[in-house]
């Protein structure tokens, strides 16, 4: 099981984003000791995840891009899980559930002017208003029940792998703040995983969005200590990372040894982004 499987527009790719929306949410991001500014307001976990995806999914396109427009390189799902269980992208995609990437490029809910830092030119950067779509809205409401987050996106996993068993095995991404309220996970989770296509079983990768004030916790290794039994049951529940992505975080700056998994805890807004983006470099797309 090599996860090496070329993506292409003959083989694409399955992303299924599971974003924990419970009330809980609605508080403000953690930060590790000596992180936080005095008087300074922290965002809401709910707004930092949205964000994040929504930044994600726009450098997706940017990196699927080819003369003739974004190609579907990636089917994408992101399902939310709260008061209900149900996909979250707003707007024209409202409702559904792989979506080609080229039909959310076309389709954003709506666009929101922020300000991002661009190279002057001259060795420096100034601040340039730009404007970016938005396919996913913060959602704070309800309870956890992750259990049965996993066993929808373990359906479109099935789904997937039924009508594309020789390709690059689907990747699950799931985005929590909190216990879940609908029982262990685990089993889920293990069903979640057992669906396998020629080149590697799915993958399932966790990153708990904690308000515990302690270093965050990148990719740890089978040995390493957690802080508590929660994160190390959502670790123990983390596909091991494949060889490709474990060489790009050793790019980006993660200390990852073999048998690092799929894990972050606690994590703040750069570390969403970044453990968002090393969990969806699947391959070279081609």
């Amino acid at each position: 099981m090599t996860y090496s499987a070329e993506i292409s527009r003959a083989h694409p790719g399955c992303l299924i984003f599971l974003v924990d929306q419970s009330s809980s949410m609605d508080d403000p991001i953690g930060t590790a000791p000596g992180d936080d500014t005095p008087g300074k307001a922290l965002p809401r976990k709910a707004d930092v995840v949205a964000d994040s995806l929504n930044r994600l999914l726009f450098e997706l396109s940017v990196r699927c891009a080819k003369e003739e427009g974004v190609r579907d390189y990636f089917h994408i799902a992101v399902v939310g899980y709260g008061e209900l269980v149900q996909p979250a992208l707003s707007g024209a995609l409202a409702g559904r559930e792989l979506v080609p990437l080229s039909e959310i490029v076309t389709y954003p809910a709506r666009f929101e002017a922020r300000v991002k830092k661009v190279p002057d030119g001259a060795g420096g950067v100034v601040d340039r208003t730009m404007e970016l779509p938005v396919w996913v809205e913060p959602v704070a409401s309800g309870g956890t029940p992750m259990c049965q987050a996993l066993g929808y996106a373990g359906k479109l996993v099935q789904g997937w792998v039924d009508t594309h068993g020789d390709g690059f095995p689907p990747i699950v991404l799931n985005l929590t703040d909190g216990e879940s309220t609908d029982g262990n996970p685990s089993e889920a989770a293990t069903r979640l995983r057992f669906h396998v296509t020629g080149d590697g079983e799915a993958l399932l990768f966790n990153l708990h969005i904690s308000a515990n004030r302690t270093a965050p916790i990148t990719f740890p290794g089978p040995n390493d200590a957690l802080p508590d039994k929660y994160a190390h049951l959502l670790s123990t529940m983390s596909s091991e990372l494949p060889p490709g992505m474990r060489a790009y975080a050793t790019e980006q700056g993660q200390d990852v040894t073999d048998g690092a998994r799929g894990f972050v805890f606690n994590a703040d807004m750069s570390a969403v982004v970044q453990f968002l983006d090393i969990g969806t470099r699947a391959a070279d797309i081609r």
